[in-house]
């Protein structure tokens, strides 16, 4: 495993295998904790899992991710929202912040494994027919406008974080939301831009820090305040040792054919998104690594199989205690793409950390109490970075844009994703089904890819 560059401050950034000083090294993973941090536990307080089990899940999950994929893939593995709706349907909801009864939520670890074991077999027939033959089904005209429609659709979250919004919790309806987000945005941009050497590589660790100096400048001058609080309930469920530990609330599954076959088929909408991301640091490694000047070749394009493999055991692991079903997060990679720190270490000194403050309930009350403004601000810049790496996507492979068939792909993925999270909330109506917005924009396009390539091999050796 290489160690840190000599001079870090004139190559710039960490490549999969290198390792950056242990100081370094914890500040990158509490970046790569902040930003995942969001998104996943939403997932655990909109469908009535435990918080606490949720974050310690997302750690052990990655851990296994890594370790299968011999630390050649940096990502980190977070709750999936592309679960959601199967899961509310199944077991009917609960309030915000509210659990499920444990019986119901082994029920649903069931499923969840039951979809890990397809992200498993899909890994094991790419990783038979590599990568070529699953560039046929899956080309560029395909990942790069499911990664633009995954970034694009959270557009909506972004904004909503970052705007004032009256009686929601968390917010003022003043206009001193938009100071606190504006602020962190800008923030977190001018030390990406600007900053050069180790603060240049934190921008999404200052940036939230100025955007909360920020809020707590407001509170004082105005006596509104925009930190959160935790909702009781979500911490139901968690043995309290002292008032600093607490045990995480696990649960085994339990057999649910139902549950089954309402989460399984999910497993094979999520492909798509997983493969996207898998060229998206393929591409973004690759233009480090020669700028760098080291002479060495990623293969991480060539491990989508593998990586398939490390989502699906990552599924049963993290259900294996009574965490949510989740996949790799793009907002780490937008994160690693930003700072130019795809160092494996970090992600695995992440999955630590994450692990441990499961047992830390003061932590996990203190990162959650970060101002809603807080997070909007670095969304706008992390959700954009997504849709803009499936820009890159398309640059890199020289997709021709002036070929009616691509277009056509592209432009049926784009209207699809995007319409249906703008028009009916993510979850398209499609013949009595509820079909999730950005999986129909990713089986939308891979048909049409499929039906416009009949004859087209004949057609370019014409050509030729």
């Amino acid at each position: 495993m290489s160690k840190e560059p000599k001079d870090p401050n004139v190559v710039g950034g960490y490549l999969p295998d290198e390792t950056p000083p242990f100081w370094k090294l914890i500040l990158y993973a509490l970046q790569q904790i902040i930003v995942m941090f969001p998104a996943t536990i939403l997932v655990a307080l909109l469908t009535g899992f435990h918080l606490a089990t949720t974050i310690f899940a997302s750690g052990f999950a990655t851990l296994g991710f890594i370790l299968v994929t011999k630390r050649k893939i940096p990502l980190y593995y977070g709750s999936s929202f592309s679960y959601l709706s199967a899961i509310i349907g199944l077991t009917g909801g609960v309030a915000f912040g509210e659990v499920l009864p444990d019986s119901v939520i082994s029920g649903v670890q069931f499923g969840i494994i039951a979809s890990g074991l397809v992200s498993i077999v899909a890994g094991i027939i790419v990783s038979r027919f590599g990568r070529k033959s699953i560039e046929k089904v899956l080309p560029a005209t395909v990942t790069g406008p499911i990664a633009m429609v995954i970034g694009l659709t959270l557009a909506a979250n972004a904004l909503g974080d970052a705007a004032p919004v009256a009686g929601a919790t968390g917010i003022t309806g003043t206009n001193w939301v938009w100071v606190v987000s504006l602020v962190t945005l800008i923030a977190t941009i001018l030390f990406s831009v600007y900053m050069k050497g180790f603060l240049g590589q934190i921008p999404l660790l200052l940036g939230p820090i100025v955007g909360c100096i920020t809020a707590g400048i407001i509170l004082l001058v105005t006596k509104e305040s925009m930190f959160r609080a935790l909702p009781a309930a979500a911490m139901a469920g968690t043995q309290i040792i002292s008032g600093v530990i607490a045990i995480p609330h696990f649960t085994l599954p339990r057999v649910d054919w139902i549950a089954l076959a309402a989460i399984m088929p999910i497993a094979i909408a999520t492909i798509p998104e997983s493969t996207a991301h898998v060229f998206q640091l393929d591409i973004y490694v690759n233009d480090l690594a020669k700028k760098k000047g080291t002479g060495k070749t990623y293969d991480i394009g060539d491990r989508l199989g593998s990586n398939l493999f490390g989502d699906g055991l990552g599924d049963i692991l993290a259900s294996l205690f009574g965490g949510p079903a989740g996949t790799n997060y793009g907002e780490n990679i937008s994160t690693m793409a930003i700072t130019k720190v795809f160092s494996t270490a970090v992600l695995i000194a992440a999955a630590i950390i994450a692990m441990i403050l499961a047992f830390v309930s003061p932590v996990v009350n203190v990162i959650y109490s970060i101002p809603q403004a807080v997070i909007g601000g670095i969304e706008i810049f992390l959700f954009g970075a997504i849709a803009a790496q499936g820009i890159a996507i398309m640059i890199d492979r020289q997709c021709d844009m002036f070929d009616a068939r691509n277009i056509a792909v592209i432009a049926v993925i784009m209207i699809v994703g995007i319409g249906g999270q703008y028009k009916f909330g993510g979850m398209i109506p499609f013949f009595g089904m509820q079909v999730p917005c950005i999986a129909g924009a990713a089986v939308a396009g891979i048909l049409l890819n499929l039906l416009l390539s009949i004859g087209r091999k004949k057609e370019e050796k014409e050509a030729e």
